[in-house]
């Protein structure tokens, strides 16, 4: 448990320091911008290329996906629910809220909670695998139907592909799948670049918190709340539920997959909701609002199944 308290604190302090920075102006306005698409583009890209290239594809085809999968569905289902029986909103507004839901921040938050408190970046792979080819074509081809009242589809099968961090987790995953040993002076460049990746994703997370106020009046404070409740006990809860009474996980892989269950809700899906104007203050706001709430619960997860 200690070790496990000692991760947060690592992450939580380089929060600090990113919300810090931004608070006191000591970087350019844009420089938030500037480390994300680094992170994104470049240092996390090669850290999940190492970690898979090292990794046995057992740890990646799991039964802990089938674990995270349902548990989105279910996740998901319920805001549909509750959307179409008491909110009324439009399926895209539904769309988004469904999301906000079950969509959670394996980039941000979970490589780093992967690396320090599950003891393995390797173990958010398969999540950013699922999400990034499965689940973010199916919402964006909803929200493009329902909004435009049509979709390329190419567009949206192509877009997978234009992902620098599915490139980099499909070829190390093709290296570890074939069997390739890369010698170290070819892969430490990108282990020098992909240690990077953590850092920058979190001083620009706490950059990112730096003027928020989420729930104000007129917002759609229930579907919010909703949401985040959904996001934070229904989705860790119905994943320990299957992985402990279903699946039979050992406490290890129980562990990883709940925790990673209770991550906070990807800014992704503010991103999704800005570009089809839908539901915009639903998404900035659950993710906020579940980002701040998954600290404890994460902690919670941790004292009572970290083994």
């Amino acid at each position: 448990m200690l070790g496990v308290l000692t991760g947060f604190g690592i992450i939580g302090f380089v929060i600090l320091v990113g919300y810090v920075v931004q608070r006191i102006g000591i970087l350019p306005r844009d420089s938030l911008l500037a480390l994300n698409r680094v992170a994104f583009f470049v240092a996390t890209p090669a850290l999940l290329f190492t970690v898979l290239a090292r990794s046995h594809p057992s740890t990646v085809f799991s039964s802990s996906i089938l674990v995270t999968l349902l548990a989105v569905v279910i996740s998901a289902g319920l805001f549909v629910v509750a959307s179409r029986l008491w909110f009324r909103r439009s399926l895209a507004e539904t769309t988004v809220g469904a999301a906000a839901s079950a969509y959670v921040n394996a980039n941000n938050i979970g490589l780093p909670v992967a690396t320090y408190v599950l003891g393995s970046p390797q173990l958010v792979a398969p999540l950013l695998l699922l999400q990034l080819i499965v689940l973010a074509p199916i919402t964006l081809t909803i929200l493009d139907i329902t909004t435009r009242g049509s979709a390329s589809v190419k567009s949206i099968l192509m877009q997978p592909l234009r992902n620098p961090m599915i490139l980099g987790s499909l070829a190390g995953l093709v290296v570890a799948l074939l069997g390739i040993t890369i010698p170290d002076p070819i892969l430490a460049p990108f282990e020098l670049i992909g240690g990077a990746a953590i850092p920058l994703v979190l001083l620009a997370f706490g950059m990112s918190l730096v003027g928020q106020r989420p729930l104000q009046p007129g917002s759609g404070r229930a579907e919010i709340v909703v949401a985040s409740a959904i996001k934070l006990v229904v989705m860790p809860l119905a994943a320990y539920l299957l992985g402990r009474f279903v699946f039979g996980l050992s406490p290890d892989a129980l562990f990883g997959v709940v925790a990673l269950a209770a991550l906070p809700t990807a800014q992704n899906i503010y991103n999704f909701a800005s570009r089809y104007r839908r539901g915009e203050i639903l998404a900035r706001d659950t993710v906020l609002v579940t980002t701040i709430g998954s600290v404890p619960v994460l902690v919670l997860v941790a004292a009572l199944l970290a083994p």
